[in-house]
């Protein structure tokens, strides 16, 4: 493609402002790499959230603060598809069962890994899953109260 004196190369794939986007608008590799980048950031705190002197009120707080936010960045322009959705939430479980450890029962004193039901119960923020859509919806309201000549709100209103 040229525009004035510049040619433009067409592309299957490149990155822009950290996020990786496709010809395709696939969201599967750039879900892989947040991905990636959250579990590098669990390994660099797993010390903490795998300690017994940390609480579970504060390893939440980390897992809110330090990891999500690494995993979720421009989710806002996501459209999840079941399996992506799958995925987020199977990642998700894996951090808050090392967060939560396993349970004992206090009858046999065998212990067993916590099922996703317990971990729901245990976990009272919303899931990730929810957590992507509030942020699309607070997204889309933002686009919605801007100026009617803005490019965004212009393809929003299907007037490009």
């Amino acid at each position: 493609m040229r525009i004035d004196n510049s040619t433009f190369e067409r592309v299957e794939e490149f990155k822009y402002l950290g996020t990786t986007l496709t010809n395709q608008n696939s969201i599967a590799e750039e879900m892989k790499g947040r991905l990636r980048s959250g579990i590098t950031f669990y390994r660099s705190v797993r010390s903490l959230l795998s300690s017994s002197l940390l609480s579970k009120y504060l390893k939440i707080k980390l897992y809110g603060t330090i990891i999500l936010p690494v995993v979720l960045y421009g989710c806002e322009a996501w459209s999840l598809t079941l399996r992506e959705k799958r995925i987020l939430r199977v990642f998700e479980n894996m951090l808050l069962r090392r967060i939560f450890g396993y349970r004992r029962d206090e009858v046999t004193g065998e212990w067993w890994r916590l099922h996703n039901e317990e971990l729901s119960g245990l976990y009272s923020s919303p899931n990730i899953v929810r957590v992507i859509k509030s942020r699309r919806m607070r997204w889309a309201g933002n686009v919605a109260r801007m100026f009617e000549e803005m490019g965004v709100y212009r393809v929003l209103v299907g007037k490009p």
